[in-house]
């Protein structure tokens, strides 16, 4: 069984910043893309950012040049940097990986709990 566990949400100020990790645990073969999602109140989970195996990555546009997604193979974790935080940041994010188990090679995509992360004005 594979779990995803994040931290490092909290309560931010407009123009301040913090940093969010998402470490797997379990049986891992490999860690294919990773990505981080968002759910704001009353709206639907939308993607933020992802990383490929390879570490490519592309962000959705509200974000790009604010956040930035990084990986750590040795540790199976998935980061991500939120610099000048917005109000319309607030949300709760959510980890999100394809893992590749052992054995047979099968493929899970598995999600995290979520951290709230808001920003006040």
């Amino acid at each position: 069984q594979v779990q995803l566990v994040e931290s490092g949400g909290g309560l931010v100020q407009a123009g301040g910043s913090l940093r969010l990790s998402c470490a797997a645990a379990g049986s891992i073969f490999r860690l294919n893309t990773m990505g981080w999602y968002r759910q704001a109140p009353g709206n639907q989970r939308e993607l933020v950012a992802v990383i490929t195996g390879t570490s490519s990555t592309n962000y959705v546009d509200p974000v790009k040049g604010r956040f930035t997604i990084s990986r750590d193979n040795t540790k199976n974790t998935v980061y991500l940097q939120m610099n000048s935080l917005i109000p319309e940041d607030t949300a709760v994010y959510y980890c999100n990986a394809e893992a590749i188990l052992p054995g047979f090679g099968s493929h899970l995509e598995v999600w995290g709990q979520g951290t709230l992360v808001t920003v006040s004005s």
